[in-house]
């Protein structure tokens, strides 16, 4: 199966990956070295994949790097592959505004199908793409067309498995049987500060059959035949995701191989020659052997081509047969969001903007068909769950209710991998103060940009009787300070169902809506104003008459607190609803001075949250009713008087100001 051409191209991989390394004098070589002759197999053999047409071809295979520092590897894939890294990309590795950074970067880099780096995530990234897999087969098949039907794939190291949520999405892969899920394990018993042993001596056999895995031992990480035969066993496993463990040394053929003196610095002049000496290399630095290049243009690119060819005629016959999910299908990969009706709020009536947001998800989910999602066990809560649909489960992949379980951040780098797979929109929820568990992976949202939603409910200390370890009050000015990140946080329903149409129609953009467990009161003018004035992040509710003599600002359910304040303190006093401080932020400075007049300084802010942030808004001669200390158990009601939260307080605070 395999000849000398074959192995020539698996060195091709290592001395361009060490030569970019070199010439950068930063990068890991440890990983390319030892796991070129796995990744060879599969991108030669079994990945399917068109480099013409990149990722625009949706029923291409995914591949993803999980151990994102051997990018040097998967650059110099991409470039024998055909996709667009040149030679001289290669040779700007890790160099201002090079197609080749540090880390793999989607969209940045052509071919590359998930940012990654920090470790863990991209295995979980990996069961959100084979989780959308399963979802859009069982959505859009049908007798003798199969339009989805592709593997994911992951390559991870020992760090990988050490890290928490690599554990918790592996066992949710497992208990979804996942079977077009393969993960190659680069298992070198070396880590970054020395031998694995020292830290981390788990039966990895042991630990994935548990799950609900198959797993597939290759001894020898050289041996490529081996190496295929673990891979036609995994495709030949319907019902078990597979994670094929396969022994390597790291830096293999450098002085130092087997050593974690391999894994993260550049070999230097002598160790390449030593390197290149030991796989018997004798050409010149940056080159690619003729018979290589044919080879890789033999096997994944004209193979890609025709199969990629293929699926399109398979798809024009059913567009004929399946027009309208033929058009929902396309729809859904380029993220078309149809115009949305959503019941608005009646003045006065009162619920919980969690419910609110319930019934939007419900209005949503009847009129956008690849809309889905869960929440972190807590659907109870969250209000997340489509009443009208059923649970995404293995005997039931159509199914759009998510049962993450209690696996908060393996929940969001999941719904990650989900947007980057296209074809379906995706939210999760939890608690707010659980978001904290989820930081890393909305931190890659937002830098992927991918329009993923947070349901993130119990936004603060009104959380009551739960206590402190429950009550959020730092997480607002935490996830405000991630860039490229809509933090929402509505005041009634209407300012719910705006946000809720916000999320669903970005287009690079994670939104996170903070929704309350305690009823708010639906708010004059906002039926009229809160689409127009979310989408400006903040807009005047409550309009002064005669002189502008003050202004307090809110967020959430405090708006209705501001009110209530402003009847006592006059009518000079305007109230602005602020749902989103980064989305006001982002507007033209004549809006912004509207809003909030520079010649206006006595300015109070009101949040049930850390103060932190709001020096912007309220100026040096402002004041705030925040809450700068961890919170109390007690019921809802004496909380928040106890704390201020009340029109007396929040009255006096206001006549405070000079």
């Amino acid at each position: 199966m395999f000849d000398n051409t074959d192995q020539l191209a698996v060195n091709t991989i290592r001395t361009l990956s060490m030569d970019a390394i070199q010439k950068a004098n930063s990068g890991h070589p440890g990983l390319p070295l030892g796991a070129a002759p796995m990744a060879y197999v599969l991108w030669s053999k079994f990945l399917n994949v068109n480099p013409e047409t990149s990722r625009n071809w949706s029923n291409r295979d995914r591949f993803v790097l999980s151990a994102g520092h051997g990018s040097a590897m998967l650059y110099s894939l991409l470039h024998l592959s055909g996709y667009e890294v040149s030679m001289d990309d290669l040779k700007n590795f890790r160099q201002w505004q090079s197609k080749t950074p540090g880390h793999p970067e989607v969209d940045w880099t052509d071919g590359v199908e998930a940012t990654t780096g920090p470790l863990g995530q991209g295995i979980a990234d990996a069961v959100g793409m084979a989780m959308a897999e399963a979802h859009l087969a069982a959505t859009y098949n049908k007798p003798n067309f199969n339009i989805v039907d592709h593997y994911t794939y992951a390559l991870n190291g020992d760090g990988d498995l050490m890290e928490g949520v690599s554990q918790e999405a592996a066992s949710l892969a497992g208990k979804l049987k996942l079977g077009k899920l393969v993960l190659f394990y680069d298992s070198n018993n070396i880590s970054l500060d020395g031998d694995l042993s020292m830290a981390f001596t788990d039966d990895v056999k042991m630990r994935f059959e548990s799950y609900g895995w198959q797993h597939i031992l290759v001894k020898d990480g050289n041996n490529l035949e081996e190496i295929a035969q673990a891979v036609e066993m995994a495709k030949a496993e319907a019902n078990k995701p597979t994670i094929i463990e396969v022994k390597t040394i790291i830096g293999f053929g450098a002085e130092k191989q087997g050593t974690s003196a391999v894994h993260g610095a550049p070999l230097g002049a002598e160790g390449i020659t030593f390197a290149k000496k030991a796989y018997g290399w004798d050409y010149p630095e940056f080159t690619v052997p003729d018979q290589v290049n044919a080879r890789f243009e033999e096997t994944i690119i004209k193979r890609g081509t025709e199969l990629e060819a293929t699926w399109d005629k398979l798809f024009t016959d059913y567009a004929s047969q399946y027009p309208e999910l033929a058009k929902q299908y396309k729809q859904a990969f380029a993220n078309e969001t149809p115009e949305l009706n959503l019941t608005k709020h009646e003045l006065g009536s009162s619920k919980a903007s969690r419910v609110t947001s319930q019934e939007a998800i419900q209005e949503i989910s009847a009129q956008m068909p690849n809309f889905w999602g869960g929440s972190a066990d807590l659907s109870a809560s969250n209000n997340t769950m489509v009443k009208a649909d059923t649970d995404f489960q293995p005997d039931n992949y159509a199914g759009r209710n998510i049962w993450f379980g209690v696996r908060e951040f393996a929940m969001g780098t999941i719904m990650n991998g989900m947007a980057l797979h296209g074809g379906t929109r995706v939210y999760g929820g939890t608690f707010f103060v659980f978001s904290n568990y989820m930081l890393p992976a909305v931190r890659m949202a937002a830098l992927q940009e991918l329009p993923v939603t947070y349901v993130w409910t119990h936004d603060s200390i009104a959380v009551g009787e739960d206590g402190p370890t429950h009550e959020p009050v730092e997480q607002l000015a935490s996830i405000r300070s991630m860039p490229n990140l809509d933090v929402i946080r509505p005041a009634d329903g209407n300012e719910v169902n705006a946000a809720w149409c916000r999320a669903v129609n970005s287009m690079t953009r994670p939104t996170a809506l903070v929704l309350t467990r305690q009823n708010l009161t639906v708010l004059e003018g906002t039926a009229q104003l809160a689409e127009e004035g979310l989408n400006r992040g903040a807009y005047i509710i409550s309009k002064e008459e005669g002189t502008l003599e003050g202004i307090i600002i809110a967020t959430g359910s405090e708006v209705a607190l501001a009110l209530e304040a402003k009847k006592s303190l006059g009518n000079s006093i305007r109230v602005v609803s602020m749902p989103s401080m980064n989305i006001f932020d982002e507007q033209s400075a004549s809006y912004k001075e509207e809003i909030l007049p520079s010649s206006v300084r006595r300015r109070l802010g009101i949040e049930l949250g850390s103060s932190f942030g709001w020096a912007k808004y309220i100026g040096l001669d402002g004041a705030t009713v925040t809450v700068d200390q961890w919170g109390a158990s007690a019921p809802a009601d004496k909380v928040l008087s106890e704390y201020g939260f009340t029109v007396e307080n929040v009255v006096n605070v206001y006549k405070g100001l000079s």
